[in-house]
């Protein structure tokens, strides 16, 4: 799998950088020792005595930053990390969708880093990592059509498919998904991506028969 980061936005978010994890999988329920461990990591932060400080980690403050830095307000449009740890914060857990899909979300809570998931079977040709440009949408993974303009994005040769706020619908993963690419997406630099994405990789072969996994950092 192909994959850039546009030198564009590398001249605004300089520190922006990928680590990607590709893996054929199963996209069962989650068994019950996933379901544990995430209502283990939820329930470290809400014992925290200041919970929300989470929310002002030096992950999510680079987000913002970068968001700031492309023209886009974080406060309306929040990084993936974020929210889930807004989420978490509000008491409410870690949603339960499907094995690969709660991995994902553990990891990304765990990191502090937004991570995108697709469905390697709906992604046509390479991957560039850039800044959407005025007039692109899609439609996001239960939202209305997101603008896209001024969002990091991430684009295949059939247009946006997904970005640290909200995925599309056209790559999601599905019951059906049996090989899937994760991005994680730090705009902090590449120190630590490599970690989390082995564990990602750990957690897809425990969890989602995961195998063939591949990862690749991009500085």
């Amino acid at each position: 799998m192909q994959i850039n980061i546009d030198t564009g936005l590398k001249m605004k978010c300089a520190k922006a950088a990928l680590g990607c994890v590709t893996a054929r999988v199963e996209t069962g329920a989650s068994p019950a020792a996933l379901l544990e461990q995430m209502k283990t990591r939820a329930t470290e932060i809400e014992r925290l005595p200041f919970p929300r400080g989470v929310l002002e980690s030096p992950q999510v403050e680079a987000t913002r930053k970068a968001y700031k830095a492309l023209g886009k307000d974080p406060a309306r449009y929040r990084g993936s990390a974020e929210a889930l740890l807004r989420r978490v914060v509000a008491g409410k857990g870690l949603p339960q969708i499907n094995a690969v899909v709660d991995v994902i979300n553990l990891v990304s809570m765990e990191s502090r880093l937004p991570i995108g998931l697709y469905d390697l079977a709906h992604v046509t040709g390479e991957i560039v990592f850039r800044a959407g440009r005025a007039g692109e949408t899609y439609k996001g993974i239960g939202k209305y059509d997101l603008n896209l303009e001024g969002l990091p994005i991430f684009c295949d040769a059939a247009g946006p498919h997904g970005s640290p706020t909200s995925d599309s619908e056209r790559t999601m993963v599905t019951g059906a998904t049996k090989q899937v690419l994760a991005i994680i997406i730090s705009f902090g630099g590449a120190q630590g991506l490599d970690r989390w994405a082995q564990r990602i990789s750990a957690l897809l072969t425990q969890h989602a028969a995961g195998q063939d996994l591949e990862i690749q950092i991009m500085p």
